[in-house]
């Protein structure tokens, strides 16, 4: 099985590229947001590889970074989601996105995925809530924050203390993370513990 490959972009297509490893080309598909942000031909790229191999065909799968290609294996454990299906979410939105969508049941962000529709997201959600990476990132200004919180001699933040008190009710670590960062964003930096627990419930509850 193929894991990686590195090389030269020999030629890109509307939904693929081939990429010349020492003379060789092979073709890879990839989603319109990678292929948009990989370098032109003639330039030198690395791809993580996802092999699909069927009794008639062997097709390539690549992605840029291994939280993309993960996200792609994940995606299609879900009944109703081919590889045409979750390489159209991960075209929409990144990785991190995913991961914030699928914590914070956000149907309406999963449904912008060509080919998903309301009953398709709530079920990619259903599934999916608890299985997200671990190696996901979260949410940038909740990390910001939490890591500002946890530096030796300051008080636990109000981010810190939020995420824990819902992981105390019984929410899953990312769950509680995506809901505290969204209440954070609704209600600013500088809420207090009170707040952010109590959008972030609202948030939960949607």
């Amino acid at each position: 099985m193929i894991g990686k490959l590195k090389g030269v972009i020999d030629a890109i297509g509307e939904d693929h590229l081939v990429l010349d490893v020492h003379g060789v080309g092979y073709l890879v598909h990839c989603s319109s947001r990678t292929l948009q942000r990989l370098p032109g031909t003639g330039e030198a790229a690395v791809l993580a590889i996802e092999t699909h191999v069927r009794e008639d065909m062997i097709r390539l799968y690549g992605f840029r970074s291994e939280a993309e290609r993960e996200w792609f294996r994940l995606l299609q454990s879900v009944q109703g989601v081919g590889a045409k299906v979750a390489l159209g979410i991960l075209a929409v939105l990144e990785p991190g996105e995913v991961a914030q969508a699928v914590a914070s049941g956000d149907k309406a962000a999963i449904a912008r995925g060509p080919g998903v529709g309301p009953k398709l997201a709530a079920r990619i959600i259903s599934e999916l809530k608890d299985k997200a990476p671990a190696a996901t990132p979260i949410d940038p200004s909740l990390a910001r924050v939490a890591e500002a919180g946890s530096e030796e001699g300051a008080a636990p933040s109000a981010v810190a203390d939020a995420v824990s008190a819902l992981v105390n009710l019984g929410y899953p670590q990312m769950q509680a993370s995506a809901a505290v960062a969204a209440a954070m964003k609704s209600a600013g930096e500088d809420a207090t513990t009170q707040v952010l627990i109590r959008l972030g419930l609202r948030e939960l509850a949607r």
